[in-house]
């Protein structure tokens, strides 16, 4: 009787150790997830800002040479 009380305390604190060890792994795992979110965000926000960036280049050189196309029609 000594060794079926003695085994299911040992049961009782192993399954003990093991819950607090899921809510830290499932605290721990939202906290990744967030961070994962915010990084994926992040890189999307400065993907955006280079193509707008690129654009903007884009858009100059356009200007440059419709500049340059007039000034040679002054002419």
């Amino acid at each position: 009787m000594k060794k079926v009380a003695l085994t299911v305390a040992v049961l009782a604190l192993g399954l003990a150790a093991c819950e607090s060890k899921t809510e830290n792994a499932v605290e721990n795992a939202g906290v990744e997830n967030a961070v994962e979110a915010d990084a994926n965000a992040m890189g999307e926000s400065v993907d955006n800002a280079l193509d707008a960036a690129g654009n903007a280049v884009d858009n100059a050189a356009e200007a440059v040479d419709n500049a340059a196309d007039a000034a040679d029609n002054a002419m």
